[in-house]
């Protein structure tokens, strides 16, 4: 190899090129992170040698970038959006990036406003949390250089934008088929809006699960929006046609339905099981405990920062849909139903 070619700073993705490793991986050295193996942080370190430190601005522009994430969040009121923000400032830290973060309060699309003032800040990139942005918005922010990665999207994702979900169709059916196995047939589910592609697949899930057990769900599904009050409403009238059991398409879904049955005079688990979807801090704290299908908050929020970055830098993405596992916690408010 020859090595007389002028020395010269590479940006991070042609240091990441040269040392064969990611964008992130090549951060994660530059901030002296030990999750590096050795043999790693030697080959990044032998390009630094060479090269220099990396140059992190973009060439030929007239105005410095501004070296931070924008944060986009449907609604800042939630533990899911604390957790999400928590796991992209640990991920953006690493890379030397500040976090910016903006909430709809409840829209999924920001105004025209908010995309033209990211544009002028020069951000690195965005990541958008159960939020969008229309096609004309996305096509903006692009074409002033700036990276769309979202997180849940609101809507059927934009074509060539990368997102990051869990599994929530499996999730959804481990919930259900966990009711079944404990002798539960009418089980009911409080749903999220179906447009929304978390939601839908979740609704999916519970139907695939229930005719796979031969079980009725005429009557036991009611579609709200993903917050407690809605639930509540929405599980008032479910526990009219006596489910033994409820899923929640959220926890913050499963919170309502816990007031609606103490308003209804009945226990959990003892007349009504109770699964949410999650596994937020508070599912632990309830009384009883929240059994519920927990998802990597933290390593969705991670990926889809790594993922931006990724974009952000010049390194190719090799998906645009990445899904990571769900799994099912078991607390104390489910139970098999109580005869007669």
């Amino acid at each position: 190899m020859t090595r007389n070619r002028p020395r010269r700073p590479l940006t991070m993705a042609e240091l990441a090129g040269e040392a064969g490793v990611s964008v992130p991986t090549v951060s994660r050295v530059l901030n002296g992170r030990s999750e590096v193996s050795e043999e790693t942080r030697r080959k990044v370190m032998a390009v630094i040698a060479e090269h220099g430190p990396p140059r992190l601005s973009r060439p030929g522009r007239a105005v410095p970038r501004t070296e931070a994430i924008e944060l986009l969040f449907h609604e800042l009121e939630s533990t899911w959006a604390i957790q999400i923000l928590w796991g992209v400032q640990r991920a953006a830290a690493e890379s030397g990036c500040a976090v910016m973060v903006s909430g709809l309060g409840g829209r999924f699309f920001p105004p025209d406003t908010w995309v033209e003032e990211v544009v002028a800040r020069r951000s690195t990139a965005v990541i958008a949390a159960l939020s969008g942005f229309t096609a004309a918005q996305h096509q903006r922010l692009l074409a002033g250089g700036v990276p769309v990665v979202v997180l849940d999207p609101p809507r059927a994702p934009l074509p060539n934008t990368p997102w990051v979900s869990a599994t929530n169709g499996a999730g959804a059916a481990s919930a259900t088929r966990h009711l079944l196995e404990l002798g539960h047939r009418r089980i009911a589910l409080v749903a999220g809006p179906e447009e929304i592609p978390c939601a839908f697949d979740r609704l999916q899930g519970y139907h695939a699960a229930m005719a796979d057990a031969g079980a009725s769900v005429t009557g036991l599904v009611r579609s709200v929006s993903m917050n407690s009050d809605e639930g509540l409403v929405a599980a008032r009238e479910l526990l009219r046609v006596r489910p033994t059991a409820i899923v929640a398409t959220n926890d913050l879904q499963a919170m309502g339905v816990y007031e609606a049955v103490r308003e209804a005079g009945l226990r959990i688990p003892d007349d009504v099981s109770v699964v949410g979807f999650d596994d937020l801090s508070v599912a632990a704290w309830m009384s009883p405990g929240l059994t519920t299908v927990h998802q990597p908050l933290h390593d969705l929020a991670v990926t889809a920062t790594d993922l931006v970055l990724c974009l952000a830098w010049g390194t190719p993405v090799p998906t645009l849909r990445l899904e990571l596992p769900t799994h099912l916690v078991v607390r104390g408010s489910t139970a098999p139903p109580t005869p007669g």
